[in-house]
């Protein structure tokens, strides 16, 4: 496991070119999990890059192939100048220098070794500041706005492309005996694909990048309730990981909540896209649960999930 970042509770990004300034707020964890014995997540939290990496390959093998990933995605983050930010390019260059270095990486089978990885960096696309999510594998980025939990990433995974095809439903993949079976990922000599998307900055919005331990032992419900209850990145990343262990553990539990507090001009103008988030507002509108109703997303026992996500 290689951690490399640590939690900021206020940072602010001078963006000269585009006359903004963005203010993030962000807090990482990872654990081992109850039945794995070594972790082979890795992350990467350092402004403007947050990623996971979740190793396979066995032992040394999979703590090699995301120790390389975050290692190069954090030297593209220490690459960019005050001012700068990153950009796909950057991220791709970075993922094909982590291949060449896990050939040469103690512990690599002749079949070779492997990650996933998915996160987000901040960037100028279309002259304005934005988060460009990039994702191979099946960990995830979701992000919280408004209310309103959305998963950005698509798993590159088995039963994805089942679900994607019409053979199977959501329901039937989540206790698929495939759920853990990848169809894309960092390594195994091939050049990494990552998919793209970007999503437009706004003060209040909430990203969570995790690993497949996470989701496989909560539900959506459960991360959005833990998500809209926590307002601070650090309780909310506690709150997450601790509640996957509480479900099981069954594999290494990577998350890093990242938050923005504000977008502003360089003139000390606040942008008006969407009113910044305050503590209290980030509280789930439902009010307090009501821990009878077996439909409430924040009863227990919706939180937790029963099955792999993939």
């Amino acid at each position: 496991m290689t951690q490399i970042g640590q939690g900021s509770s206020s940072h602010t990004i001078a963006l000269p070119a585009v006359n903004k300034s963005v203010t993030l707020a962000w807090a990482a964890l990872t654990d081992v999990g109850h039945r794995r014995e070594v972790n082979e997540d890795s992350l990467v939290a350092r402004s403007p890059i947050f990623a996971v990496a979740d190793g396979m390959g066995g032992h040394s093998a999979g703590d090699v192939a995301s120790n390389a990933v975050v290692t190069r995605l954090a030297e593209a983050a220490d690459a960019a100048a005050p001012g700068e930010t990153v950009t796909a390019e950057a991220i791709n260059t970075a993922l094909g220098l982590a291949v060449a270095d896990m050939k040469a990486g103690e512990g690599v089978t002749d079949q070779g070794t492997g990650t996933t990885v998915t996160g987000v960096a901040l960037a100028i696309v279309s002259d304005a500041p934005q988060l460009i999510s990039y994702n191979i594998g099946d960990s995830r980025v979701y992000q919280l706005t408004g209310g309103v939990l959305e998963q950005v990433t698509i798993d590159h995974s088995v039963v994805q492309e089942l679900v994607d095809a019409g053979r199977i439903t959501r329901e039937e993949a989540d206790v698929h005996p495939h759920g853990n079976v990848i169809t894309r990922a960092v390594g195994f000599h091939e050049p990494p694909v990552p998919d793209y998307r970007i999503l437009p900055v706004s003060p209040g919005q909430r990203i969570l990048v995790c690993s497949d331990g996470l989701t496989k032992e909560l539900t959506a419900y459960g991360i959005r309730h833990f998500l809209m209850t926590n307002p601070r990145a650090e309780d909310a990343v506690a709150a997450l990981v601790t509640a996957a262990l509480e479900n099981g553990g069954r594999d290494n539990v990577t998350a890093i909540v990242l938050d923005v507090l504000s977008v502003e001009s360089l003139t000390g103008q606040a942008d008006q896209s969407e009113p910044p988030v305050s503590a209290a507002d980030r509280t789930d509108p439902a009010g307090p649960s009501n821990p009878s109703d077996p439909a409430d997303p924040a009863d227990p026992a919706n939180l937790a999930d029963t099955g792999p996500l993939g």
